[in-house]
């Protein structure tokens, strides 16, 4: 990323700073036009909130403060213009750190100079999630903003303009509040997991008021970065309407196991289209307005997961007991980490919860520990590819399973540490922040053990140097996109910028474009007209997913038809689905489809199988001390093949010294949504049944690869959507709009394909053959003339 050059001493015409409190310049006209010779300023309210705005003239950024925050202005003739800047500490200099125009990396650097430990210890704390905005500002964030120092918030609520901007504006505004003489003034940096996606595919935030795109998955399955590229500039324009300046995305993790849970959060399993689109998202996220340079757009970007997190052995994911081991059975890390080592200038990296183990079962590096604490993976990041920017914990890494009061721990391999130890560890390794901590009292804890070390001659640089590296790095996170001169935010222009009408027509013209189809069987599937369908009647069967407990509470049932209803509706005359008989509790005990003899047309809404969730443990029943494998199949998939270990490459070593076993081998798949075949079997018997020609067409939301044999051969066409709507799948699946996607990952030929490939190796499954001999192999994919070939 480029940044803002510094403007020397001869750039300024004068210097005359002067003191300013609510000073007006000019006209509101010219303070939207920034056309006039000095600095405007305008006060502006969300209805809880008063603040500032000032408008400078020329390229000056525009400034916000609270209104009762006791900032003053500076002013300085930049250029020929009065312009103004943020006195923050009060003392009636322009201090380096509050001279706009100065580099971000200079401006970090000297405030960082300014803090204590303790300072510096509440910007290493990255918050839990903050889910409910509505509630406004509450006392347990007044607490950690106050006692804790924390300055970097997790916005895991809905994409609600008024209730968020409000939140935002009451926290920046008491943060001004916190500022004294001796505690320099930090706004908060206010960050948030993916909340674009349209369909399924990973986290996504609720809420109509905000442009809607495919998964990351299906961003890659559009074959073209410029959706990509598109994505990333108006979803950090809706970012920073939402006051958020941090993005904790891309996740770049190759996908080369098929089974694991966040493949739907990946570019796929192509190594050089992974590193080509986290390229194209980095540069979106943090440039501006279009151009490659910071901004009032821009918004830090925070690949993930280094070095790396998705060869989980059988696809068992990190978040839990059962996924804690990576495997390299391929020696292929090299592959995992070269997205990574195209990105360098993301603003930060989020480092993987995994173990890494080798061909053999053994560690890959020296530490059998997860990357945290993996001083080899830290130092590939650090010291040979020289990476200078901010190093974050994924969220519960510092906390071990067993802790008193911790509902759950992933600090794999450095459990019998002490809290303090884990955080001087991890600090050691090259980490610069803790996700999902909200004290600081064990950072404080591992600042004390560190200058003892170093007063033993056991470090070579002392805490304070040590803490204000790390201040220097996530300081700059501050100034990259001018939060520290435009904290606050306007609710009306927030809602302008919010779902706006370009961004909505974007986002749903790359999920058009990243719809595959797989099969047409004799032009099922031709271009046609809305108006086509009007008078026309389809069926769309019902199915149900049980659920699978985890972390946070019990497995949660749901029913539902499998293709929205009212969106249906939209383009048919009739819409007809099965009549549900339920128990007492709502479960469904039968379905019975209606008679198809009028229907012209049925859609059946499949799922990827699911096989839980990132808390769910799975992979291990842990009532019986039993594993099992994961599947690509609805049905019950038996792991008794050649191809399946008998001894698995991943274990924790036990007491005596022996390794654990965690095999599958000779047991049975787990899946909570078999019902989606049945509704499929369900539908194509009544077709049978009305002994007519009416098209089945499949319509797959995936977010994993699939074993499409246990439908395809009924299917007449089959579309798959990568984190889609159900509108677009739609359009796709009755001609109106030709499909352009193709497969960004394999779709395997059965289970035992997939037990044989290797779990850090791309594309080295046998592709499923359908019944018209193509393959869905990676980049696979049919528009009406047939494969598409460029």
């Amino acid at each position: 990323m480029k940044t803002r050059g510094v403007r020397g001493a001869a750039a300024l015409s004068a210097i005359a700073l002067i003191a300013v409190a609510g000073c007006t310049s000019g006209t509101s006209d010219e303070n939207e036009s920034k056309g006039g010779n000095a600095f405007t300023t305008r006060e502006v309210t969300d209805g809880k909130t008063d603040f500032v705005v000032v408008t400078n003239p020329g390229d000056g950024p525009v400034l916000s403060y609270g209104a009762d925050s006791g900032i003053e202005l500076l002013t300085e003739e930049v250029d020929g213009k009065k312009s103004a800047f943020k006195d923050m500490n009060g003392n009636g200099t322009l201090d380096t750190w509050e001279d706009w125009r100065e580099t971000a990396q200079d401006r970090a650097a000297s405030l960082s100079e300014e803090l204590t430990i303790e300072q510096i210890a509440g910007l290493m704390l990255f918050s839990s999630h903050e889910r409910s905005q509505v509630d406004g500002l509450t006392d347990a964030q007044k607490e950690y903003l106050k006692d804790s120092n924390l300055r970097n918030v997790l916005h895991a609520g809905a994409s609600d303009a008024e209730a968020t901007v409000k939140w935002a504006n009451a926290m920046q505004a008491y943060t001004e509040t916190l500022a004294t003489e001796g505690t320099p003034y930090v706004p908060v940096n206010f960050a948030s997991d993916p909340r674009s996606t349209a369909g399924s595919g990973g986290y996504n935030a609720e809420g109509a008021d905000i442009s809607r795109w495919p998964s990351n998955l299906g961003l890659a399955a559009t074959f073209n970065p410029e959706h990509t590229k598109n994505f990333g500039e108006m979803s950090s324009a809706e970012y920073r309407a939402l006051g958020l300046t941090t993005a904790l995305s891309p996740q770049i993790d190759l996908a080369t196991e098929p089974r694991w849970l966040r493949v739907g959060g990946t570019f796929g399993e192509d190594a050089d289209q992974n590193t080509e689109l986290a390229a194209a998202y980095v540069d979106g996220y943090q440039g501006s307005e279009g151009k490659d340079q910071w901004g009032p757009e821009s918004v830090n970007a925070m690949i993930k997961h280094w070095s790396g997190d998705g060869p989980g052995e059988g696809g068992r994911e990190g978040h839990t007991d059962a996924g804690k081991y990576g495997v390299y059975p391929g020696d292929n890390i090299a592959a995992q980490q070269q997205a990574f080592l195209g990105s360098l200038d993301s603003a930060a990296v989020m480092t993987a919860y995994s173990i890494a183990l080798d061909a053999n079962g053994d560690p890959k590096f020296t530490d059998r520990t997860g990357t945290a604490y993996d001083q080899d993976r830290m130092d590939q990041l650090r010291k040979e590819a020289g990476y200078e920017g901010v190093v974050v914990t994924d969220w519960g890494v510092m906390s071990g399973a067993n802790d008193e009061g911790e509902m759950f721990g992933m600090a794999w391999g450095a459990e019998d540490l002490t809290p303090a130890e884990r955080y001087l560890k991890v600090l050691g390794t090259g980490h610069d922040m803790f996700g999902g901590v909200n004290d600081a009292t064990h950072i404080l804890e591992a600042a004390d053990l560190w200058q003892q070390k170093f007063e033993a001659g056991e470090l070579e640089e002392d805490a304070q140097t040590r803490f204000q590296e790390s201040g220097a790095r996530i300081l700059t996170m501050f100034f990259n996109p001018g939060l520290y001169e435009n904290p606050f935010l306007d609710l009306e222009q927030s809602k302008s910028v919010l779902a706006s009408d370009d961004k909505v027509e974007a986002g749903y013209a790359a999920q058009l474009d990243s719809v595959v189809m797989l099969k047409n069987d004799g032009e099922t599937i031709s271009a046609a007209d809305a108006a086509d369908w009007k008078d026309k009647t389809v069926y769309i069967p019902r199915n149900y997913n049980t659920g699978f407990a985890g972390a946070f509470g019990p497995g949660e049932y749901t029913e539902a038809p499998s293709i929205d209803i009212e969106t249906a509706e939209k383009y048919f005359g009739k819409v007809v689905t099965d009549e549900a008989v339920t128990d007492a509790e709502g479960v469904v005990t039968s379905y019975t489809a209606p008679d198809l003899t009028d229907v012209d047309v049925v859609l059946v809404g499949m799922d990827s199988p699911d096989n839980g969730g990132n808390f769910s443990n799975i992979g291990h029943d842990l009532e019986n001390d039993t594993w099992y494998p994961l599947s690509l199949q609805y049905r019950p998939y038996t792991a008794d093949g050649e191809h399946v270990r008998k001894v698995s490459l991943s274990g924790d070593i036990l007491a005596d010294g022996t390794k654990q076993n965690r095999s599958y081998f000779g047991n049975t798949s787990k899946i909570a949504n078999e019902s989606d075949l049945d509704a499929f079997e369900r539908a194509t018997a009544a077709v049978e049944a009305t002994g007519k020609d009416i098209p089945v067409i499949t319509v797959l939301k995936a977010i994993n690869p699939v074993v499409p044999s246990e439908f395809e051969g009924k299917s007449d066409a089959i579309v798959v959507g990568f984190g889609t709507s159900d509108q677009a799948l739609i359009e796709v699946a009755l001609g109106l709009y030709e499909p352009q996607g193709r497969l960004p990952i394999q779709f395997p030929k059965d289970m035992d394909t997939v037990e044989a490939q290797l779990e850090d190796v791309s594309k080295d499954m046998t592709p499923y053959t359908d019944a018209a001999g193509s393959s869905y192999d990676y980049g696979f994919g049919l528009n009406y003339a047939g494969p598409i070939t460029d």
